[in-house]
């Protein structure tokens, strides 16, 4: 039996995705977490096969929660389900330690086959992913400006160019207002922009933004 954590900090999803698993015969819920802190908890003290991981939790959340549970627990897998497009996450996800990544707008089948595939001790990678990963090793290109951020620099920029303020993003990221007015200068600095403008523009432009 695959013992399944769900993170999901909307019960609708998480209600969905336990209707989609209580269908399998080899699957199971053993617990639920809708923040970052409850799945650091959990973790600890469940015995769980595999974690399917929203990105966007209060708490710790994204690319952060992910590395501090690998670093807690090195070999429970996990498989990032998120709404977040792969072309923005899949391959920094993966770099930081995900056996897979799969987007909310996979179908069922997707899901409980990435589920089977990364509990077994496999790997998760649509084509698109591999693709994007395929292409970095061939040919080798100087990065883009966005590429040359940091994991907690990129998500601030993401949550920038998704219309958040300052004040929102600080309470997403569970960061002060200033560390993330400091993030934001440091990000227009290194990818040679102005203002919000200039890299909203910059996001539509690398196709980032939706």
């Amino acid at each position: 039996m695959i013992r399944v954590l769900i993170a999901d900090d909307h019960p609708i999803v998480r209600q969905g995705l336990k209707q989609i698993l209580t269908d399998e015969a080899d699957v199971c819920v053993a617990a639920e977490a809708a923040s970052g802190y409850e799945v650091m908890r959990l973790i600890r003290k469940t015995r769980l096969d595999i974690v399917v991981l929203d990105f966007s939790m209060p708490g710790p959340s994204g690319l952060d929660l992910l590395k501090q549970s690998k670093k807690e627990k090195p070999k429970l897998p996990v498989l990032v389900l998120s709404i977040h497009p792969e072309e923005q996450y899949a391959i920094r996800a993966i770099k930081a330690g995900a056996s897979g990544y799969l987007s909310k707008n996979s179908a069922s089948e997707d899901l409980i086959y990435a589920i089977r595939k990364v509990a077994a001790g496999g790997a998760f990678v649509t084509a698109t992913t591999a693709e994007q990963m395929a292409q970095e090793l061939q040919a080798p290109t100087a990065p883009t400006p966005h590429e040359i951020l940091s994991d907690r620099e990129y998500e601030i920029f993401h949550l920038i160019f998704g219309g958040k303020t300052p004040k929102e993003i600080a309470g997403a990221l569970s960061l002060s207002p200033k560390t993330v007015s400091t993030y934001r200068s440091r990000i227009l600095k290194k990818m040679h922009l102005k203002n919000n403008a200039e890299l909203m523009h910059y996001a539509f432009e690398h196709r980032l933004a939706h």
